[in-house]
C-alpha cells in the first residue's frame, strides 16, 4: 500500500511538471484550434489512455528498457514527432473545409462520428505513449516514490500512475475547452476560421519538429 505522504510528494511532483506545456497539451490546443471541443476532448481522453499505458509499461519493466536505451528512445521519439507533422499537414490541408465541418452535425449515433472520434482517440494514444516528457517523467521519477520494503512494487506504480493521469486530465481538458471557446470567435468569419485551421496545423507540425529537435533529458 502507498503511503498518503508519498502519495501527496508525488502529487506535487507530477503537479510541477504537468504546469509547464508539453507535447501533448501543444497537440491537444492545436486540435482545438483545427477541429473544435469534440475532437479535442477525444483527443484529452486518447492521451490520457496513452500516457497510462507508459505507466503500465514502467510498472512491467519496459519503461527502464526505453529509458536507458539512447537508440530504443530516439526511435519512439522520432516515431511521435513524425506522427505529430503527418497530423499537422492534414490539418492544414483541410483547413478550408472547417465551416462545413462547424455547419454540419452529426448524430451522435451516426458510424461515420463514431469511427472519427475514434480515430482521434486513437491519435490522442499515439502521442500519449510517444510523449517524451511522459517517458522520461513515468521511467525515471515514478520508480522513485515506491515504497520496495512495503511489496507489490508494481501495483503501487499503477496506483501512482493513475496522481498525474487525473491532473492531467483535468488541465489537458482546461486547456482544449479554453482554445476551443477562442474558436468560435474564429468561426464568424471564413477568413480567420481558415486561418485558425492553418495555425493548429503550422502549431502541430512545429511541435513534432521540436519533439524531434529537443535533446534526451537527463
Amino acid at each position: 500500500m502507498v503511503s498518503m505522504d508519498r502519495v501527496l510528494a508525488f502529487a506535487a511532483m507530477s503537479l510541477l511538471v504537468i504546469v509547464i506545456p508539453g507535447p501533448s497539451v501543444l497537440f491537444v490546443i492545436g486540435r482545438a484550434l483545427a477541429h473544435g471541443r469534440r475532437t479535442a476532448m477525444a483527443t484529452v481522453f486518447g492521451n490520457v489512455l496513452g500516457s497510462y499505458a507508459l505507466v503500465v509499461a514502467v510498472a512491467l519493466g519496459v519503461g527502464a528498457i526505453v529509458e536507458r536505451s539512447v537508440a530504443v528512445f530516439m526511435a519512439v521519439k522520432l516515431a511521435g514527432a513524425a506522427y505529430l507533422v503527418f497530423l499537422g499537414v492534414q490539418a492544414f490541408r483541410h483547413r478550408k473545409d472547417m465551416k462545413a465541418a462547424l455547419t454540419h452535425t452529426p448524430t451522435p449515433t451516426a458510424a461515420g462520428s463514431r469511427g472519427g472520434d475514434l480515430r482521434t482517440v486513437a491519435d490522442g494514444v499515439v502521442v500519449g505513449v510517444t510523449n517524451p516528457k511522459g517517458i522520461v517523467f513515468f521511467a525515471a521519477v515514478l520508480p522513485q516514490f515506491v515504497d520496495h520494503a512495503a511489496g507489490g512494487v508494481a501495483g503501487q506504480m499503477l496506483l501512482l500512475g493513475l496522481v498525474p493521469i487525473c491532473i492531467g486530465l483535468v488541465t489537458d481538458t482546461l486547456w482544449g475547452l479554453g482554445a476551443a471557446a477562442a474558436r468560435g470567435w474564429f468561426a464568424r468569419s471564413d477568413r480567420r476560421l481558415s486561418v485558425v485551421g492553418g495555425a493548429g496545423g503550422f502549431a502541430m507540425i512545429g511541435l513534432g519538429v521540436t519533439v524531434a529537435a529537443t535533446g534526451r533529458a537527463e
